[in-house]
């Protein structure tokens, strides 16, 4: 129940990039993507995910200096789960938020949705 606890705080206390970007992806819903915000996974705590289509957007700002290692080895294992990261400046999302959505959405659209984790399950014959 901690981590729940952590993602919450979390998400009160997002960034302004992170603020920016999220009212933008929280409007893909009506294209059928729908985005978590910093949601629990691995051990990390991930800012945006659309588990549908297996997709992870970061945004890096300061705090990421000097952290290129541990974002790659991040990166890694969300990669071994199924999960692609995109990783976006914080001054990207600032300056240019058209564009990085433009980008996201290309990426959304060219993924492979996965399969739903509810519904029922495939009738007999379909799947094999």
């Amino acid at each position: 129940m901690a981590r729940i606890a952590k993602a919450r705080a979390m998400r009160k206390a997002m960034s302004p990039p992170e603020a920016r970007l999220w009212l933008s992806l929280r409007r893909l819903r009506e294209q059928g993507f729908h985005f978590r915000r910093q949601h629990p996974l691995l051990g990390y705590y991930l800012d945006f995910v659309c588990l549908s289509r297996a997709l992870v957007v970061e945004v890096d700002g300061g705090s990421h200096e000097g952290r290129a290692a541990w974002d790659r080895q991040r990166d890694a294992a969300l990669a071994r789960y199924g999960l692609k990261t995109l990783r976006i400046s914080a001054t990207s999302v600032r300056d240019n938020l058209p564009d990085v959505m433009e980008f996201i959405l290309r990426e959304l659209e060219a993924a492979v949705p996965t399969r739903p984790l509810r519904g029922p399950p495939p009738r007999d014959g379909e799947g094999d």
